[in-house]
């Protein structure tokens, strides 16, 4: 039995709630790159998509980041190539652990010279062990170290979190 800590509704609320956040923190902003840490990043950062379509009035982009290995990170990829330069980038994740991952995805970021990096977790654990902190958090937690967070998607759509 799967103690679940947000349901799919609950989870709607929260990505429409950051959609606005996301507004409010960017305004005058001509476009926003959202990029999603595989898997469950990149489909948070595609529901922000659609959702944002409707009440942001600049160009809204969505990438994918890819990380060979959460827990000892190495190879960091990105689904496009481009320039940086002067974009507002907001890093996607469904649980901020320990901050590990979230450091090494703004890793290729920071070759050029973006406008503004953020972040965003969809569950933020309060015990980061990388100094790194959530701009945009759906829902924080305090959790033990044996505790695992999961964040469960079907077909593409974000169905609840639990706690094991």
């Amino acid at each position: 039995m799967k103690n679940y800590i947000l349901t799919k509704e609950k989870i709607d609320k929260i990505l429409r709630r950051i959609a606005f956040e996301i507004v409010e923190r960017n305004t005058g902003e001509d476009q926003i790159l959202l990029a999603g840490i595989r898997e469950n990043g990149l489909v948070i950062a595609q529901k922000l998509q659609q959702l944002l379509t409707g009440i942001f009035k600049g160009q809204i982009e969505v990438m994918d980041i890819g990380v060979d290995d959460k827990r000892r990170p190495g190879k960091i990829t990105l689904s496009s190539e481009r320039s940086f330069d002067d974009a507002v980038v907001i890093v996607v994740d469904d649980v901020a652990n320990s901050g590990k991952t979230m450091l090494y995805a703004l890793k290729p970021f920071l070759q050029d010279q973006p406008k503004k990096i953020q972040t965003l977790a969809l569950v933020d654990r309060t015990h980061k062990t990388f100094p790194v902190h959530t701009d945009y958090v759906g829902y924080a937690v305090a959790t033990t170290l044996q505790e695992h967070i999961f964040v469960e998607v079907e077909n593409g759509h974000i169905s609840g979190a639990w706690l094991e």
